[in-house]
């Protein structure tokens, strides 16, 4: 079987490559280094994953008016620009709009577009950083200011504002999409791996735990969904999980469910994720390291089945009906 690699950097050698530890003959696979065992310690022992994601982005000056808006909660809030001032004032998407030129392309890139029967492009990309309930609010702030300045310091203006009023702190960067010198920023699966290892180091440089790990990797199996699926869903509106949920439970009914075509997909990834990490737990112990290696094996072991998105719906279906079975008690059950 083919081993899988999980690239967390996006290029170049992987910092954890999980696959490369499994059981070959002696003398086989690579060396692993310091930084990857730590970050599996890390996985291993449940530090907190960081959460980097792009939000959305405008393609008008009214558009990135409302986000600056938004973010600085229509002036009851701070905003702290790339040049490191705070502003608090209604009325500051103005300025912002101005002093970072987003009219004088708007023109020439509705007329490229018009032409080619394309949307506009984005003036600004919305990026939302986010740590788990119980992060300390201003160390997440500064490990961002210190992350976008790296990032986008002197070429892509932006601006960024503190969020406490959710469970998860976060934190919302509005970045220029067109760079001082004319490049525009292009983000994709392999930038935001990037941006999570980053953000996760600058977390741990100002103290807080963090990590950022591969969903495959950590054995993640809730289904990863589009943010306007995901909202809708926790508000219990999403017409898209209704849909799949009365699917799948009318199946369930029938006796007649079956898991998507991409079930040995997911089985063939985890058999090799564990050989990963159970290869890596053998290694420690060889180097005398018994107290990760045993945090490893159990990390590994009480992961839960690869699941579907199906069999997900399936498996909470299932636990719904158990506990309306067991609330009515056997003399009431039908």
């Amino acid at each position: 079987m083919p081993k899988r690699i999980v690239d967390l950097r996006g290029s170049g050698r992987p910092l954890l490559d999980i696959a490369s530890y499994g059981r070959n003959a002696p003398g086989h696979g690579r060396a692993h280094t310091g930084a990857e065992i730590a970050h599996a310690v890390r996985t291993a022992r449940g530090a907190p994953e960081v959460v980097v994601k792009v939000s959305g982005g405008a393609r008008t000056l009214r558009g990135v008016a409302s986000h600056f808006d938004y973010i600085g909660r229509e002036g009851r809030g701070d905003i702290e620009t790339d040049d490191g001032q705070v502003v608090h004032e209604k009325g500051i998407e103005n300025v912002l709009l101005k002093e970072w030129d987003l009219d004088l392309p708007v023109g020439r890139g509705r007329r490229a577009a018009a032409g080619r029967d394309r949307k506009p492009p984005k003036l600004v990309h919305n990026l939302v950083f986010s740590m788990p309930e119980g992060t300390p609010p201003e160390k997440l702030r500064k490990a961002v200011r210190t992350f976008a300045s790296k990032e986008f310091g002197l070429r892509h203006r932006y601006a960024m504002a503190l969020h406490t009023d959710q469970r998860h702190p976060h934190v919302h960067v509005v970045v220029k999409a067109v760079s001082e010198e004319g490049e525009r920023l292009n983000i994709r699966k392999a930038t935001l791996r990037q941006w999570r290892q980053a953000f996760a180091q600058c977390l741990r440089d100002v103290g807080v735990e963090a990590n950022a790990t591969e969903r495959a990797v950590r054995g993640a199996i809730t289904p990863r969904k589009p943010d306007g699926i995901h909202r809708s869903a926790r508000r219990g509106a999403s017409t898209h999980m209704q849909h799949r949920a009365e699917t799948v439970a009318h199946e369930l009914a029938r006796r007649a469910f079956r898991a998507e075509p991409g079930k040995r997909t997911l089985v063939v990834t985890r058999e090799a994720v564990l050989r990963g990490w159970l290869g890596l737990a053998d290694a420690l112990d060889a180097k005398g390291n018994r107290g990760d290696a045993a945090a490893i094996r159990r990390f590994a072991t009480s992961m839960p089945p690869p699941l579907t998105e199906r069999e997900w719906i399936a498996d909470g279906l299932r636990r719904s009906f158990q506990k309306v079975r067991d609330a009515e008690g056997p003399g009431l059950s039908r």
